[in-house]
Order: C-alpha cells, then structure tokens, then sequence
C-alpha cells in the first residue's frame, strides 16, 4: 500500500465510531456527518483494504473477522494520535521534556517520591514516564534516561550504580503468625510467591543456607514486584522482595521478615543514558538530582 492509498484520519474515524455502535447512522450522528457519507467512507475503506469490514445479519451491522482484526489496530491508531495532539497542545518553548523509562515497581517505591523536589528546582524541564519491565533500546524506543536492573555494563550506555540490591524473605503478618515459622527450613511448606523475571530467587534463597528442597521453583508467578507485593501484602504468600523496595511497608507492619537471612546477589540498579546524551543540561540535571537520592555523590 502506497502513502497516497493510506486511509484518511476521517475514513479512520468513521469506521471506528460504526464499529463502536454498529451503526452508520449513530457514527455519522456523533461525527456530525451524514449517514451517507459514513457509509461512503466505510465503503472507500473496504476498497482500498481490499476486504468487506460489514456484513448485514438480519439488518443489523456485524464486523467480519477481517473488520474484527482492523479494528484493534484502528483504535490504536487513533489513540496515539490523540495522545500526540495533546502533547503538542501542551508544548510550551520554554520548557524542555526528558522521557524516562522505569521498572514499574521501583517507579512506584522509590522514584516518585523524589520527582516533586527536581521539578521544583528545574520547572523549565518537563517529564514524560513510562513503566518498562526488561531491557530495551533507548535509541529506538526515544527514551533519554532510564532505570534497569542488571550487571551495570550495556552498550553504548553511561552507566550509574544507584542500589546493590538485599533481597528479604517477607510476608503478611496474620499470614506469618499462621505458619509460626521458627527456622528456614520452615518456609519450605509456605505458599512461595515467584517474580517471572527472577525464577530461580527461592531456590538461591534456600541453597545459600543449606537446605534443599524440589518446592523453590514451585509457585504462582508475577511479571511485578508490585503485583507480587499487593499479593502478599493482602496474605497470599511469601515473597523474596529488594528491601530498600518495601522500606515503607516493614516500617509500618505491613510486611513483616519471614526469615532473618538477606540475598545478596551480584545485579543492581542502575540509572543509565545513552552516552551523546549525556552533554544535554536536561540529563545532566536529571542525573545529578537522582545521585543525590540515592547517595552516591
């Protein structure tokens, strides 16, 4: 398909509103179109897609499998232009936007709470947040500045170490008083709650104290921290959590330490930025503010 047969944004729209409604004539009534021209627009669409969207079933309007499929794809569309048209809307040239990548649950934890006081000392800078769970390329996804968790050596990244990770065995507390666990070996019978991307923690956990067991890998399975951590919060199992990441809930009871002993494995946190960017006053200010957080100015 060729640039000049691409739909129009008008044809976009009107399939999507008679899709919605499964009706030309309440499409063209929240367009502010004609019926006519609705069914004109959709029919175009059909043409150049080469693919009937409708069928009629005993006069009432029904998408095709082929109608089904576009959709999804239509509506993505369209958001992400709406999505766009808003943050031109809201663009000022006096202010600069830096884009940031984190992992969901450190966001939530740690980043947020320290956000307020650089927007406050850089109003001029603007920022744009998104959640990301693996790896990924800057470069290609336009982020400028993201957090990750690994061994601290990616290509092309500058790279800033901001937390070795202690990883602690933690439970609910009604949950923790009903097993009366008295030892390690204890936690063996406990329901052990798994995060997808660290399959094996349990296991580690377990062998670094000697004790062998066929139930470490056993278990339902978060792709979250903050899922998995909502889970066990409300006395669903226990979990092998960062505790710098649940600082607030040991201090205030909602998780309490299954076991005294603490994970120490060789990945970290890290801040990380492709290395041009890092002469950008944006991301100097960014990095320098989130060194100071976590200590390591």
């Amino acid at each position: 398909m060729t640039a000049r047969h691409l739909p129009s944004t008008t044809t976009l729209q009107c399939f999507e509103a008679a899709a919605r409604h499964m009706s030309f004539t309440r499409a063209a009534e929240e367009l502010n179109l004609t019926q006519s021209a609705v069914s004109k627009q959709v029919a175009q669409l059909e043409h150049t897609l080469q693919h009937k969207l409708f069928r009629r079933v005993r006069r009432t309007l029904v998408l095709t499998p082929e109608g089904s499929l576009y959709l999804t794809d239509v509506r993505k569309i369209l958001a992400q232009l709406e999505m766009s048209a808003n943050a031109i809307m809201t663009y000022s040239g006096h202010s600069e936007v830096l884009r940031v990548a984190t992992l969901p649950t450190f966001g939530t934890s740690w980043l947020t709470a320290h956000l307020p006081a650089f927007l406050e000392a850089h109003p001029r800078i603007s920022l744009s947040v998104t959640d990301r769970v693996q790896a990924f390329d800057l470069d290609k996804d336009d982020i400028d500045v993201a957090f990750f968790h690994g061994h601290g050596r990616w290509p092309n990244l500058e790279c800033h170490k901001l937390f070795d990770e202690q990883v602690v065995a933690v439970g609910a507390p009604d949950y923790l008083e009903r097993l009366r666990l008295d030892a390690a070996t204890d936690l063996i019978e406990a329901r052990l709650l798994h995060l997808s991307t660290r399959p094996d923690a349990w296991h580690r956990w377990f062998a670094e104290q000697g004790i062998s067991t066929h139930r470490s890998y056993h278990g339902t399975r978060f792709e979250t921290f903050q899922m998995l951590l909502r889970t066990v919060m409300a006395g669903g199992g226990l979990a092998l959590v960062p505790r710098f990441l649940i600082q607030d809930e040991l201090a205030t009871g909602r998780l309490r330490l299954a076991c005294p002993h603490v994970l120490e494995g060789p990945d970290a946190y890290y801040l990380v930025y492709p290395e041009p960017l890092g002469e950008l006053a944006k991301v100097r200010h960014f990095v320098s503010h989130i060194l100071a957080c976590a200590g390591r100015t």
